[in-house]
């Protein structure tokens, strides 16, 4: 079985926290080479993230924090490094971010490159760096060239590592790396995985975030109504199967969005380590 990693968002309440704490002891029997905590747009949820990473650090596990560069600026940046070197937090996932609400200007730093370029100017090698991929292109990006070169700036700058965006479609992934290959880069990029459970929270994030949904999942999911149990049967059907997939193909790692929860998660490793 290939390493896997784990990615969380804070709780936003004591029974969310309670219930993250549960989720991730279960999850842990995985064996997860590192556990992920997200971050808010603008740094809203920034205390929870850390306050998240020291508990999973706590509970023996390594956490990579992520860490958004829009609407910062390198003081506020500079700080949060602080934080994290002060609680023994070796790996970073860093990111753009998406710009929230309200905010008018993208604070001093434009593109995730620069956070990566700043994060190695300030403390070295200190951190791992992980970067985002995207291999059905990022919904901002001028052309699918535009956002491999924006990928080989993120690497360039200094990041050891990709995580994607989940997708479902295997041949995105694996054209996603060749073309990067072909450029010279060849840092390890990990497919981003994400469990179907509810077709209503899927088809949200996926309008969202630009990830594309085959139309025959999408059909197939719209025909199950409100019945879960089929919904979460057929999700994990699908989502082994793009596994397994992956997986032959030799990519370096899975790592699952878990949404806070274990079950679809621990399903899908059983499923491929029987496959």
């Amino acid at each position: 079985m290939v390493p896997i990693s784990l990615e969380f968002f804070p709780p936003k309440t004591p029974e969310g926290a309670a219930k993250l704490r549960a989720a991730r002891q279960r999850l842990y029997a995985l064996g997860p080479e590192f556990c992920s905590v997200t971050f808010g747009a603008g740094g809203s949820t920034q205390d929870g993230t850390l306050q998240t990473v020291v508990e999973i650090m706590a509970e023996g596990q390594p956490a990579a924090p992520h860490l958004s560069c829009i609407g910062q600026t390198q003081a506020s940046i500079r700080e949060r490094l602080a934080a994290y070197r002060a609680a023994g937090v070796r790996r970073i996932v860093a990111l753009r971010g998406d710009l929230p609400s309200g905010y008018g200007a993208s604070g001093e730093f434009r593109y995730a490159s620069d956070l990566v370029a700043f994060i190695r100017a300030e403390t070295g090698d200190h951190f791992h760096l992980e970067v985002a991929a995207y291999p059905e292109t990022h919904p901002q990006a001028r052309s699918p060239q535009a956002d491999l070169e924006a990928f080989a700036a993120k690497v360039r700058a200094g990041a050891n590592a990709g995580i994607t965006q989940y997708f479902f479609n295997s041949d995105a992934y694996f054209r996603h790396v060749d073309d990067l290959h072909k450029m010279g880069v060849d840092v390890p990029i990990v497919p981003g995985i994400m469990p179907i459970t509810s077709s209503t929270q899927l088809m949200r994030f996926s309008d969202a975030c630009g990830a594309e949904i085959p139309r025959w999942i999408r059909l197939r999911l719209q025909s199950f109504g409100d019945d879960t149990a089929s919904i979460k049967a057929f999700g994990l059907d699908v989502v082994a199967d793009l596994c397994e997939q992956l997986v032959n193909g030799g990519v370096p790692g899975l790592h699952f969005y878990t949404m806070n929860q274990a079950e679809a998660v621990l399903g899908l490793h059983a499923r491929i380590k029987s496959a």
